[in-house]
């Protein structure tokens, strides 16, 4: 989940900072600049880890502070393929699901990548998972999910030029539009055209780091879902019983979880 990325960087110290250590102030200025940012195709950066290499210190006509050419080792959040995490449902829609870490909530997990028989409910806003056609086992928001890393995207967030930007705003608005919901009028004839109200679709937004999930596999999806270690059969054998009976991979599911839900 968390790697070494060694990057270099020319890192300015300011001259309010000439009192302290040269290596404390390089790291302070390099987790002031990088702590909880997006670098392209490294991944998010969390703090410094070490400091490799340090070059001569420079001071240019016009500014105060020093330059360093700086080699350094930085702690950077980028899970590899296959790894499973565990997170929180933050947002459901029909696009899918929104997953956050409490730190990074830009993983979603599309329909396609969830258990087979799994449906959106529009009047609950919830996905539900339908397990042996009897069952169905919802995925509300705010509980626990297993997840399995699949793909991950960069995104180019650096400043455009007016072009550019109004071409990103035209496309965003292109796609508000197509997730908008009309909004019909309980008076039809006082009202020729319905109003369109623009709802926000997490999986439509641009993250400059995308990392998408799977629920689609044994021990995926909610933590509710499987039997954890403690809950297995007591006794070991003592009176027999327990060693013929049939252990199912699934808890037994919970009134809320299994019973349909009253709008």
């Amino acid at each position: 989940m968390f790697v070494l990325a060694e990057m270099r960087d020319m890192v300015r110290v300011r001259a309010v900072k000439f009192n302290l250590p040269l290596e404390q102030a390089i790291t302070e200025e390099l987790d002031r600049k990088l702590a909880n940012k997006v670098v392209l195709n490294v991944g998010l950066c969390i703090c410094t880890w070490d400091l490799v290499k340090m070059g001569l210190s420079y001071t240019y006509p016009g500014d105060g502070a020093s330059h360093t050419r700086t080699t350094f080792k930085y702690i950077v959040f980028r899970p590899f393929i296959d790894e499973i995490i565990e997170g929180e449902v933050l947002a459901a829609s029909s696009s899918g699901l929104q997953v956050s870490l409490g730190f990074f909530s830009a993983i979603f997990i599309k329909p396609e990548n969830m258990m087979a028989d799994s449906y959106y409910d529009q009047t609950e806003k919830v996905w539900f998972w339908k397990y042996q056609e009897e069952h169905k086992l919802f995925m509300d928001v705010g509980q626990k999910i297993r997840v399995r890393v699949i793909s991950e995207k960069f995104f180019d967030t650096t400043p455009s030029g007016p072009q550019l930007a109004a071409e990103s705003q035209a496309a965003a608005a292109a796609a508000a539009a197509a997730t908008a919901t009309p909004a019909t009028s309980a008076t039809p004839a006082t009202s020729a055209t319905p109003a369109v109200i623009a709802v926000k679709d997490p999986l439509s937004e641009l993250h400059p780091y995308t990392i998408y999930g799977s629920i689609n596999g044994p021990g995926l999806g909610m933590l509710s879902w499987w039997a954890q270690d403690g809950e297995e059969e007591d006794g070991d054998g003592e009176d027999g019983d327990g060693e013929g009976e049939e252990r199912e991979g699934m808890n037994s599911a919970s009134p809320e979880n299994t019973e349909s839900r009253s709008s």
